[in-house]
């Protein structure tokens, strides 16, 4: 086994998860889990999360239909939302043979099921989940059309309109205004269908951001994603729940070397040693998710104590400054996690890179093995 591994925490996973479901009060949960669970490994996330029992997730959602089979494949029997539009025809039929719920919001996709069910002989009714775009101008139908959409699907012999849905784009910024015009506009449409009796299904719009600052969002069901690995979405967010990281990324000392005054490190001579010093190497690289930018600003943790990364990042290695601290080869080298009183985690990286705690640990590569402690 690589001496480089990520560790994956299902303790912190699922009182994340159970910290949610106690926020929302009731409400049922999605749990959102494509990109393999965020980078965690979505076989051993999902045996986690429905270890809980009576608790454990109403439904899960996945951006695509592969990873929506993969579930399956897993024996994960809850209803499984694919958030991604129906365009391949040819891989149609497969909602149908994993009893999928398809998103839908145009013509096209309803034409497209219907043609398939016919095809394949298939009784039932599709269920489907119809998508909202209120502003975030991505996916779904635009609210102004919607009503009429809505009315179509659910007048039809072919489909049952199981659940609908938005999307915020910014319910983890400081101003809400956006947010809550959002919000309005879906709870509109809502309203309209319930005086108009028809039936919608589960009403879900809140994200990690909105579970964590709108309650009026959480309707029927809730979605949270990057808040079940232990992460806020910024850090704009109030602290109403205390995630905690899920993922480590852990590796070792491989060696050690004597450098002098003026030496330079790695690729390009970007860092220049100011003393005579010891530098280590440590296994991990860019291959790996440890991002080539990280270059002469990261930081691991060696017994305790926090050392500096120095010169560019290598595709297999990075080298860290340890002056004359005593370490050894095969010393545990934390590059994020906590040890003692220092901790590194995702934000840190995000900081330096310019980016956000979702690329970090989506990033992790598939070259990293993941192990698993509770």
């Amino acid at each position: 086994m690589r001496s480089t591994f990520a560790e994956i925490n299902l303790s912190n996973l699922n009182n994340n998860y159970l910290s949610i479901r106690r926020s929302v009060k009731g409400k049922k949960v999605m749990a959102v889990v494509k990109a393999d669970a965020y980078g965690h490994g979505v076989d051993q996330v999902t045996k986690s999360l429905n270890s809980l029992r009576n608790d454990k997730p109403e439904y899960y959602a996945v951006a695509f239909t592969e990873e929506a089979i993969e579930l399956r494949e897993l024996k994960v029997n809850q209803p499984i939302l694919v958030f991604d539009p129906i365009n391949n025809i040819e891989n149609v039929g497969l909602f149908f043979k994993y009893d999928l719920i398809p998103t839908v919001f145009t013509e096209i996709h309803l034409k497209t099921l219907i043609n398939a069910k016919k095809r394949l002989s298939y009784q039932n009714k599709i269920k489907v989940h119809i998508k909202i775009d209120t502003g975030m101008n991505r996916l779904g139908i635009d609210a102004v059309n919607s009503i009429k959409f809505i009315k179509k699907v659910s007048s039809s012999k072919h489909f049952i309109i199981d659940g609908i849905y938005t999307h915020f784009a910014t319910s983890d910024e400081k101003n809400k205004s956006f947010t809550i015009r959002q919000l309005k506009m879906f709870k509109d449409i809502l309203e309209y269908l319930a005086i108009s009796k028809i039936n919608y299904g589960l009403a879900h719009s809140a994200n990690s951001g909105a579970i964590l600052n709108m309650p009026d969002s959480y309707l029927d069901m809730v979605r949270p994603g990057i808040l079940l690995y232990g992460y806020y979405p910024s850090m704009e967010m109030p602290m109403t729940i205390m995630p905690r990281p899920v993922m480590s990324l852990i590796s070792k000392v491989s060696s050690i070397k004597k450098i002098m005054k003026g030496d330079t490190v790695s690729y390009g001579r970007k860092y220049k040693a100011v003393r005579n010093t010891n530098i280590i190497s440590v296994p991990i690289g860019y291959a790996d998710g440890f991002n080539r930018n990280l270059s002469n600003f990261a930081k691991g943790i060696i017994n305790g104590k926090e050392f500096m990364q120095i010169g560019t990042v290598t595709m297999d290695r990075i080298m860290f400054d340890i002056g004359n601290s005593i370490i050894n080869i095969g010393d545990k080298v934390i590059l994020l996690g906590k040890e003692g009183k220092s901790k590194i985690d995702a934000w840190d990286w995000a900081k330096i890179l310019g980016t956000i705690p979702y690329e970090i640990i989506c990033g992790i590569g598939k070259r990293v093995p993941r192990t698993y402690v509770k």
